[in-house]
């Protein structure tokens, strides 16, 4: 049965209990709300003797909820979103809300930046702004209207759009005068762009030499790179040879700033591909133009991604 308004618990007690379940740090949370971690203590210990009901359990370094704390998180947390998003409309109504894109510091670098002037011209009344981090964001609660993901089909969120697949190919600068690597003797005299990242071991030259027979390769040197466009970079200044994600660096092949230099059936194709996810079913229109501009040139870039 439903309580009277009048005993409803304090806005500011449920705001508090929200923002420390969706952290599950009060730590984090007092930082969200801007008060100290004593104060967010002090809303979770009233709201509880409130409800007569202990909601969270605190361990060592730890929350957990409770079962009664659980069933009141998912009801609050939708209830306080839905909030969150009615003021935002209500109090920017008149006023230009920002399109936010988020994207990997690879993708934006490479794949973002030397299109959005495209963008600008067409749609020069939208406020786009891009968030190039390699943290996998919450959309919703981060106010992240779109992004674009790195995944498996299968863990590819319900609703996203697959944008492209990946093909790795070694590329580097034409003044290197490579044509291709047809043997690990090719190697002999070329430092290799290692990035540095254990969970997608495709990327690496150990698994790219390995596929071919080619362990006993023995090059000038190794160079290692914990960003991908930082790899990339090091290409084009002539440093080396890198795997090349080549429906990232599409646009450096067709300025032939750099080359692939591969052997027959040269091409990797991997199981990732990059998807576009919107926050919302039901976007506002100016988030419906950036991702139709996004698809747009996707499409636009098709013969180099299928060459």
């Amino acid at each position: 049965m439903p309580i009277d308004l009048v005993r409803l618990s304090s806005l500011d007690l449920i705001r508090g209990f929200v923002a420390v379940g969706r952290r599950m740090s009060i730590t984090l949370a007092s930082q969200d709300l801007c008060l100290t971690q004593s104060a967010v203590s002090r809303q979770i210990n009233a709201l509880e003797e409130q409800l007569g009901v202990k909601l969270l359990v605190r361990g060592y370094r730890s929350i957990t909820f409770t079962a009664e704390g659980e069933r009141l998180f998912r009801s609050a947390d939708g209830v306080v979103q839905q909030l969150q998003e009615v003021l935002g409309e209500i109090s920017t109504k008149g006023v230009l809300r920002p399109v936010m894109l988020s994207a990997s510091i690879g993708v934006t670098g490479l794949w973002l930046l030397p299109r959005l002037s495209r963008f600008q011209k067409l749609h020069p009344g939208v406020d786009l702004r891009v968030s190039a981090n390699n943290r996998v964001a919450d959309l919703r609660h981060d106010g992240i209207d779109l992004a674009i993901r790195y995944t498996t089909p299968s863990a590819a969120p319900e609703g996203a759009t697959r944008l492209f697949g990946e093909s790795i190919v070694p590329v580097a600068h034409p003044s290197l005068g490579l044509k291709s690597l047809r043997s690990a003797q090719a190697l002999s005299n070329l430092n290799l762009l290692e990035f540095d990242d254990p969970q997608h071991p495709w990327l690496q030259w150990s698994d790219w030499l390995g596929a071919r027979g080619w362990t006993d390769a023995k090059p000038q040197g190794v160079l290692h790179f914990n960003q991908y466009d930082q790899v990339i970079q090091a290409a084009l200044a002539r440093q080396g040879i890198a795997l090349g994600r080549l429906e990232l660096i599409g646009p450096l092949l067709d300025q032939h700033r750099l080359v692939i230099v591969a052997p027959p059936k040269h091409k990797t194709k991997t199981t990732h591909a990059y998807w576009l996810i919107q926050a919302d079913a039901h976007p506002r229109e100016d988030v419906r133009r950036v991702a139709a501009w996004i698809e747009s040139e996707v499409q636009a870039s098709r013969p180099r991604m299928q060459e």
